[in-house]
């Protein structure tokens, strides 16, 4: 159903069952979960679907180690089931990465993560030895009865700097254990929304897309047209995140403040000496001030994070300029041999975490659960149940639990679960993939490594690219086709280039960003749309303004990197 089908059936049934609001992961998997029970449901997000708090993740999929000295146990547990379940029913985007965690002391952190485990203080502490293996050998035993990954390792310090030799030789030791990635976040959301859509006739959803109120009751906002249409739902599901706040208000929803996101920003590097200096291990340490961070290598390049910093306006988050000076201090502390140049960052991004409102002062102390609470009918809004919190592992089991409160709440009973549902081309995922892709380039002419570029991208989804892609053109300074592009415009609402360069690819996050990359494709959606000369050209200025306020990319500075970058090779 294209957004014309869409917005005609609404306008002819405005009356549904449940209204979700909120196109990010947790918004997605609720709707999911609704639509599998036959629930007549529709979603909608003001912007584009996992383009907030779900596109600005740092591509961890994980337990959450340093939860366990906060005490959120049953946190830790849970998510540790989800990590393992996306690698079972995602494969293709969520993989398995070892995590190295530098120690520069034996002892330390014991007498203060006690007392911070007791709510005593709420002051970081550079965490020990001791401290650390008690918390890995906890991980382990939560994941012992479905051993995916090996258990955790300890190395002396003679052997880390064998393994890692430009790591800060003031350490004392490591250890090593294993969590896991995810390659493509806002792929996968995507898949889980057209799946679900593909296979729930009552299911719909829009992005651009503005929930307000009005006379009536609920308004919905086409903003690409201005149109407004009302709409009756019995129930509202608000899975807006960090703007929860925000769309109560908007809604007419009374409540007490609910959020108090914190600000997490991250820094993708193109440098091949810190890149070969993690030998592919994501390394997890201390900052000299006990913040944790993160390196990894993704997509060929490093990522770098990330801050904690409290953020009143949603909209307004951007990685500053003082928060980058923090990350690249951060990492001379763990490497201190490796210089970044200004030219080698090639992405910034930020976005807030969805935490419940508190007043605590140490940020790293506010609880990272979720959970949902109601607001209860007023004049002409039914019911809000609103989805608190929330970490980007267990976006399944928060969905089904908000799904499991909408259901009790209408009287209906679940007929269906997602534990062991496969997302979008993790479906029949090969296990010889190497097998899989030689069959898919004999099969469509292709070579085997454009077969294997498919099957990372989209995977067992490929054999429906690949069945259009023979012999067909690549796009300039990129591995993307012409025609790979035109069918994820034509397939996937995509409105804006945003939409492609930013969420529907990982051009921009990976580096591979170019003017002459952004005109070509321009081309192709404003042919696909029908815009004219000043509609192509007011989307060019409004796509290269947000790349250089939202994510340091200056693409008239990048072009003359690259040139550079060439002529060095050549």
């Amino acid at each position: 159903m294209n957004r014309n089908e869409t917005l005609a059936a609404l306008r002819e049934r405005p009356d549904i069952a449940v209204l979700v609001i909120g196109g990010g992961i947790n918004g997605i998997s609720v709707f999911r979960e609704l639509a599998l029970q036959r629930v007549d449901v529709a979603l909608a997000d003001k912007g584009d679907y996992c383009s907030g708090a779900s596109a600005a993740l740092s591509r961890m999929v994980h337990g959450g180690l340093r939860y366990l000295e906060n005490g959120e146990f049953k946190l830790v547990r849970e998510s540790l089931v989800e990590r393992d379940r996306l690698l079972k029913n995602a494969p293709h985007y969520v993989a398995p990465l070892p995590t190295t965690v530098p120690i520069f002391d034996t002892f330390s952190g014991i007498a203060n993560g006690a007392v911070r485990f007791l709510g005593l203080t709420r002051r970081p502490s550079r965490r020990g030895a001791l401290v650390i293996k008690a918390g890995l050998t906890m991980y382990d035993l939560f994941t012992a009865a479905r051993r995916l990954m090996p258990t955790h390792q300890f190395r002396a310090r003679t052997e880390t700097l064998k393994t890692w030799p430009a790591i800060n030789p003031a350490i004392r030791s490591s250890a090593t254990y294993y969590d896991a990635w995810v390659s493509r976040p806002e792929r996968l959301g995507l898949e889980m929304l057209f799946d679900t859509i593909a296979a729930a006739s009552s299911a719909r959803a829009l992005n651009y897309a503005a929930v307000t109120s009005n006379d009536a009751g609920l308004a919905l906002v086409d903003t690409l047209t201005g149109e407004t249409l009302t709409i009756r739902p019995r129930l509202i599901v608000n899975a807006t995140g960090g703007w929860i706040d925000l769309t109560n208000n908007a809604i007419g929803a009374t409540a007490q403040k609910m959020m108090g996101g914190t600000k997490g920003s991250h820094l993708i590097v193109d440098n091949a000496e810190l890149y070969d200096a993690l030998g592919g291990h994501m390394v997890y340490y201390e900052n000299e001030d006990g913040r944790i961070c993160i390196l990894f290598p993704y997509l060929g390049k490093v990522l770098i994070g990330s801050t904690d910093i409290r953020v009143d306006n949603p909209d307004d988050v951007r990685c500053e300029d003082d928060e980058r000076s923090y990350i690249l201090q951060s990492l001379a502390f763990v490497f201190p041999s490796i210089a970044i140049a200004d030219d080698e960052i090639v992405f910034r991004f930020s976005g807030v975490r969805p935490l419940p409102a508190s007043e605590d002062s140490f940020t790293g102390r506010i609880p990272r659960d979720h959970f949902c609470e109601f607001i209860e009918p007023s004049g002409h809004l039914p019911a809000t149940l609103c989805m608190i919190g929330g970490k980007w592992t267990t976006f399944r089991s928060f969905g089904e639990m908000a799904a499991d409160m909408a259901l009790e709440r209408l009287g209906l009973k679940r007929s269906k679960g997602t534990e062991d549902l496969a997302i979008g081309g993790g479906r029949n995922f090969p296990a010889d993939p190497e097998k899989w892709c030689a069959s898919l380039a004999e099969q469509h002419s292709l070579s085997f490594e454009r077969a294997h570029i498919l099957l990372e991208r989209y995977g067992t989804s490929a054999e429906d690219f690949a069945a259009q892609l023979a012999a067909d053109q690549m796009l300039p300074r990129s591995d993307y086709s012409v025609g790979e592009v035109r069918l994820i415009i034509e397939r996937e609402q995509v409105e804006c280039l945003a939409d492609i360069f930013l969420r529907r690819t990982t051009i921009a996050v990976s580096g591979g960003l170019s003017l002459a990359l952004v005109d070509a494709v321009l081309d192709i959606l404003a042919t696909h749309k029908g815009w004219d000369v000043d509609q192509a050209t007011a989307e060019r200025t409004a796509f290269l303004a947000l790349l250089a306020h939202q994510h340091g990319v200056d693409l008239s500075d990048l072009s003359q990197t690259n040139d550079k970058r060439s002529a060095l090779c050549a």
